[in-house]
């Protein structure tokens, strides 16, 4: 049994290959939280659940899934990675509550109440407006409570984001997003949504994909660790771990189809723009899960004990998940 701490990455979307798969292993991270919907219906959505169940028959040496934090602890010990499913967007659920309790049958822990646009449930950070959340939006997070499916609102609004805070009987999530005053892209997060969401419980994994970075692309390691003990300081030391929104090995065609879907004839750009159109470079210093251990290094180097990085490379998401992943009867 590895006592090395574990790591723990609270969003990916990565070109999986055995390659990834076994980077995952070698930077000793026990659980990555990857995307499985954008904008898929559910039995579309389903479709990936059985692309990763093939995926977890031909790779079993190295993933297996995660469904639980014990899960992710048996991983850690066998020096392998679970892989924890979740949604970017609510279409898995159509406009039918009940399926809801499905997607989580099914192994999703995590759903977003919206992807930048308007949703049944929440508005999108890329809307002009935000009334908020919906009367479905009201009824499924209830149900997301009951179930054990984690709200996140990482490309959600403000006030949809703050609303989802105050309705959730549990703590949600923001999985994958920086501090707003750090880089003000509409997908960072204001300093109020940060407190409410710390005060509440919650959990914020700190973004590494290059739009959400100070600096893009350029972002130093330095500066990068200094905005964690700065939000530390908002949020507190049991508020924060990594969601990097890794997208490893992936065409432009991919972003362009997060971005759009099926719901415009024209071209949006999203985060970039019509001259930078595709993935944007990661920086040096973070480019697969085998360099999570120099971000830890980073950390101490701006005097992050090895307790803090401990909680905040893994520890702090694996207390979220034992609280998180049942359903209220057994939480």
């Amino acid at each position: 049994m590895t006592k090395q701490p574990l790591i723990i990455d609270c969003l990916q979307y990565s070109n999986w290959s055995e390659n990834v798969f076994r980077q995952m292993n070698e930077g000793k991270v026990a659980a990555v939280h990857v995307t499985i919907c954008y904008h898929e219906d559910f039995r579309e959505t389903v479709e990936n659940v059985v692309a990763w169940n093939r995926r977890f028959e031909r790779y079993s040496d190295l993933i297996i899934p995660g469904r639980s934090a014990d899960d992710v602890l048996r991983a850690h010990a066998e020096g392998k990675t679970a892989i924890v499913f979740g949604f970017q967007n609510c279409s898995p659920i159509e406009d039918d509550i009940g399926l809801v309790e499905v997607c989580h049958q099914l192994g999703a822990r995590f759903m977003q109440l919206s992807y930048n646009n308007q949703s049944l449930l929440a508005t999108g950070c890329f809307e002009a407006d935000d009334p908020g959340i919906t009367r479905m939006g009201r009824q499924v997070i209830h149900e997301m409570n009951r179930v054990g499916l984690v709200i996140d609102m990482s490309h959600s609004a403000e006030r949809s984001t703050l609303e989802a805070i105050e309705i959730s009987e549990r703590p949600i999530a923001i999985t994958h997003a920086n501090p707003a005053s750090w880089h003000p892209a509409l997908r960072n997060k204001s300093e109020t949504v940060l407190k409410a969401l710390a005060e509440s419980g919650g959990m914020l994994g700190f973004s590494l994909y290059p739009h959400h970075l100070n600096e893009g692309s350029r972002c130093t390691l330095e500066d990068f660790c200094t905005m964690i003990a700065r939000t530390a300081e908002v949020m507190g030391m049991e508020q924060i771990g990594f969601g990097s929104d890794l997208c490893q090995n992936q065409p432009d065609t991919v972003v362009a189809w997060m971005r759009n879907g099926t719901w415009t004839r024209d071209t949006d750009f999203g985060e970039g723009s019509a001259d930078a159109s595709g993935f944007p470079d990661q920086p040096t210093w973070f480019r697969d899960n085998r360099d999570f251990k120099g971000i830890q290094a980073g950390m101490r180097a701006v005097g992050f004990s090895n307790t803090d990085i401990a909680k905040i490379g893994g520890g702090n998401w694996l207390s979220f998940f034992e609280r998180s992943f049942s359903g209220e009867e057994a939480a």
